[in-house]
């Protein structure tokens, strides 16, 4: 076990037991959470159900206009299918009063909001549940039967009540919808309007027979930011369509928890990885794999020509990613580290940025200290501009992938990596 104490501007890591330092990492507001247990009481993940779908919330602040009744229809495109029953992770993480949930029912999607026989969702035997500042609560199993890669609708009546902020994943790249009143077993929303978060919802797990999940864990690439909306091209949905349909990995899932601007070392959008890594995976449903796509938001932020800050080094990025390599194998899980995809005049690129990013490309590829690699910057680079996207995958802004990027990095992915 490794014990951390912050001093002045940096964490120091030491073995309790010896009181050998074991490594210096970060400088600033370093999040040191994962070593001490996540923000939220974990709640009981359901026995013997996998992580079909995920999302990574953050902390928004609450609209006085949506202070009154309301029926949240989340619509969520799961990777793994139900043979069986399902189980619904609702999350009050960011909230900072009780969070009330009056009924919440779970069904397969035909289109836009409308559903086919909603079955209604209980928490320990009740149909409404009270879900404390910080936390977490699972639904007990209820039996759903859905085929693989398919909408799914989670709706959730949420009585009007004081909240200051919601716990919510901002970039859905999908509509969700949203109408008055109670109508959480509705087959169509009677005035719906449209949202674009996912909001009050972290997962779903099915009971089916399954070898473990996939966390695909990092920023804005990972989120889908550019590819598009209501497609599913994001690159993890690709990847989970590739599984499916290889026989040695198809009962393995792929949850998505990537946050559009976010960092290993700092908090900025959402907690950093290191601070947000407890309840962003060791809390979701039967967890056996992550790809760690994160630290292009790190580079940039910190040698941007016009505004560089929260500084950063090689060597520094390098020991935020041992210390996730520790924390998920003491938690039997193994990483696969994908290569930083290229960034090179993107609106905060610089030529000491790119230094970075292939000196930390360079580690992830040889050092041999994750379970496996995936080169996505070779992948998606222009072979005579190495530093830059591909022209057919740059979605413009020379940072962000089109859908034929996207697909390119999917279709890099050696599934053999999840078939072991």
């Amino acid at each position: 076990m490794l014990l951390s104490i912050w001093h002045h501007r940096y964490v120091l890591a030491f073995d309790p037991l010896t009181g050998e330092s074991m490594m210096r990492v970060g400088r600033w507001m370093i999040a040191m959470c994962l070593l001490v247990g996540p923000a939220a009481v974990k709640a009981q993940t359901p026995a013997g159900m996998t992580g079909s779908w995920a999302t990574a919330p953050v902390q928004v602040l609450a609209k006085p206009a949506e202070a009154r009744d309301l029926t949240i229809r989340n619509i969520v495109h799961v990777s793994l299918g139900s043979t069986d029953t399902v189980s619904v992770q609702l999350t009050n993480e960011f909230g900072l009063e009780p969070l009330t949930v009056g009924a919440a029912s779970i069904a397969l999607r035909q289109s836009a909001d409308t559903v086919a026989a909603p079955v209604p969702l209980l928490f320990n035997g009740q149909a409404n549940v009270v879900i404390p500042p910080g936390k977490f609560v699972w639904s007990d199993p209820v039996h759903l039967v859905f085929p693989a890669m398919n909408d799914v609708a989670v709706s959730l009546f949420v009585p009007s009540q004081p909240m200051t902020f919601v716990s919510q994943h901002n970039f859905a790249n999908a509509v969700n919808y949203l109408a008055a009143g109670n109508q959480a077993t509705a087959l169509s929303l009677t005035d719906a309007t449209k949202l674009t978060s996912f909001r009050y919802l972290k997962s779903v797990a099915v009971s089916s027979p399954s070898r473990g999940a996939i966390v695909a864990f990092g920023d804005s690439i990972t989120d889908g930011s550019k590819s598009t909306a209501d497609t599913n091209q994001r690159w993890p949905d690709l990847l989970a369509k590739r599984l499916v349909a290889n026989p040695a990995t198809a009962t393995v899932g792929v949850m998505n928890v990537g946050i559009g601007g976010n960092r290993i070392l700092h908090d900025v959008t959402g907690p950093s990885a290191l601070a947000r890594f407890d309840r962003d995976v060791l809390e979701l449903a039967n967890v056996k794999y992550i790809v760690l796509l994160e630290g292009i938001n790190d580079i940039g932020h910190a040698y941007d020509p016009a505004n560089a800050y929260d500084r950063v080094s090689v060597e520094e990025l390098i020991a935020a990613d041992r210390l996730l390599i520790t924390r998920a194998h003491a938690n039997h899980i193994k990483v696969i580290g994908a290569t930083l995809t290229p960034y090179m005049t993107a609106k905060y690129a610089s030529p000491a940025g790119e230094q970075v990013r292939a000196a930390l490309n360079n580690w992830i590829r040889s050092s041999g200290e994750f379970d496996g690699v995936i080169d996505f910057d070779k992948a998606t680079r222009d072979p005579a501009k190495p530093a830059s996207f591909a022209a057919a995958y740059d979605s413009g802004d020379n940072l962000h992938p089109t859908d034929g990027g996207m697909k390119a990095m999917a279709d890099s992915i050696d599934l053999s990596l999840f078939a072991k």
